[in-house]
């Protein structure tokens, strides 16, 4: 297309819309000049809705029989709502490992009223709805979103996949097929990540709570039955440890439907069940120690790419649970380290500009990975660093892991801690505006501490850090024993007690400077 035909086709567009506003200010007397930021004359101005002022305000209300419903308003025609239940491999401690991992894969099967998946799925799908269950270490969480005009038959759901789950057979089995594959798929998955983080927790809570496997061993899943997941769910599954949590409906209708459907007693009630459990309530007894498997992946690949063959190492200290004082400085340390992949930039928290990235990525071409972790729990958590390199540095990473370790307790650039806290900040805000994610915060804080803060309360808690705080919460981390895990070739890890001299606070390592100094 030609210059002067494109300026013609500007010029028509521009004469037309000229045309449209000389006769809309003509025939409605509207000076074409009032600037965007006021009103235009003779329009009356939109009220919202002031019945919806509360909006912003978790509601609460504890039923009779001990269930929690908390809930959250919000604008739109969807909703999220879900169960939390206070439990998690934590728990599992006089059991075999890996029950939970169970139950997350038996979710939305047969139930009482439900014959299976397909009938759940094809209910959901008439409001455009869909169902998801996920375990961790201290918390199990079945969830929906959906259309509010199915809101009745999502507690329904709910309520039947909570409390009245069957543990077919044969869906027990199809569970154990699907973990087997699962965890071959894992690996042969060169991102070790999530077994680094089973090691590095098995080696700070030996043999308890925290440290027991998320993932179901290979050992136990031919051993684990639907008798032993239904005893479990007796002592752990209980009404005083759920919350019904939901984003985008009205509180009290969330209450009238839990009435309806969550006070029948659970299908396990009238069960025979092994009677030499109880309850756990155990602590978390953080002991530090040395967690390692020693495996070749130099032939790891999820493809015919050959990818490079890497060691991983895991430093880590106890930091402190969510419920402390100290909670918000941690998240601020997190994001000041930062780090990530060697080809990982942007996204807050992992930019090129935290210390990870200058003081080791960018320092350390053979390092391919140099990330922090902060896992937070109701009383314990977990400050780590995880690296990754080629096995013959394996000495090396350990040794640049452990020097920023304790770089951590001198003084911080200003600028970077400007930097960290913004990133927080716009990452807390930015995930918030997700529908199932306030559904998940409203529940995991009513869940542990009966009310929920609102995100302004850490916005202005994360202001409030100086580099004090942060100081002072690095130097803490120094109280307790190292942990550590590697996975890979580890004929280059160092020995623990050395590994312990490098992370001594009081005395310094000459090899751990020396490498840190190198360029």
């Amino acid at each position: 297309m030609s210059g002067k035909k494109i300026t013609r086709l500007v010029s028509t567009a521009v004469a037309k819309r000229s045309a449209t506003l000389r006769y809309y200010s003509s025939t409605n007397k509207i000076n074409i000049d009032t600037p965007l930021s006021k009103p235009l004359p003779g329009i009356s101005v939109v009220k919202g809705d002031t019945k919806f002022d509360s909006h912003s305000k978790t509601q609460v209300t504890k039923l009779s029989n001990g269930l929690t419903v908390a809930s959250e308003d919000h604008w739109g025609q969807f909703a999220t709502l879900g169960v939390l239940v206070n439990s998690g491999s934590r728990n599992e401690v006089a059991y075999l490992g890996g029950i939970n991992h169970f139950l997350e894969k038996l979710a939305y099967s047969s139930t009482d009223k439900f014959q299976g998946k397909q009938e759940i799925s094809t209910l959901l799908e008439k409001y455009g709805g869909i169902c998801d269950c996920q375990s961790s270490r201290d918390t199990m969480i079945h969830a929906i979103s959906l259309q509010k005009a199915g809101l009745d038959t999502a507690v329904e759901i709910l309520s039947e996949v909570v409390l009245r789950p069957c543990f077919t057979e044969e869906e027990v089995e199809q569970s154990r097929q699907a973990i087997d594959f699962e965890l071959e798929t894992l690996s042969m998955n060169p991102n070790k990540e999530i077994q680094m983080m089973e090691l590095i927790h098995a080696a700070a809570y030996r043999q308890n709570t925290l440290g027991l496997p998320k993932m179901c061993p290979p050992e136990n899943l031919p051993i684990i039955n639907r008798d032993l997941l239904f005893t479990y769910l007796k002592h752990q599954c209980t009404f005083d440890e759920m919350v019904i949590a939901g984003s985008g409906m009205h509180h009290e209708e969330l209450v009238e439907l839990a009435e309806k459907y969550f006070t029948r007693s659970p299908s396990w009630s009238n069960m025979q069940l092994d009677t030499q459990y109880r309850k756990d309530k155990s602590y978390a007894q953080y002991t530090g120690g040395l967690a390692t498997v020693n495996e070749d992946l130099s032939n790891v690949s999820l493809g015919p790419t050959p990818m490079p063959e890497l060691a991983h190492v895991c430093l880590a200290m106890e930091s402190c649970s969510h419920q402390h004082e100290d909670f918000v400085a941690y998240c601020v340390l997190n994001a000041l380290m930062g780090g990530g992949g060697s080809f990982s930039a942007g996204g807050p928290g992992k930019g090129m500009y935290t210390r990870l990235y200058k003081n080791v990525l960018n320092r350390h071409f053979w390092i391919e990975n140099a990330t922090a972790f902060n896992h937070s729990y109701a009383d314990s958590g977990l400050f780590i660093f995880y690296g990754s390199a080629h096995p013959h540095r394996l000495a090396d990473l350990t040794a640049v892991l452990s020097a920023e370790f304790k770089r951590m307790t001198e003084k911080i650039d200003k600028a970077d801690l400007a930097r960290a806290k913004r990133q927080l900040q716009s990452m807390l805000m930015m995930n918030l505006e997700s529908r199932p994610i306030i559904f998940e915060d409203i529940g995991r804080q009513v869940l542990s501490s009966g009310h929920r803060k609102q995100p302004l309360y850490f916005y202005d808690a994360i202001e409030r850090i100086t580099e004090s705080d942060v100081r002072n919460v690095a130097t803490k981390l120094f109280n307790s024993p190292v942990s550590v895990s590697a996975l890979g070739t580890l004929n280059m890890l160092p020995d623990s007690h050395v590994i312990k001299s490098m992370m001594n606070l009081d005395k310094p390592s000459l090899a751990s400077r020396l490498l840190y100094n190198r360029r």
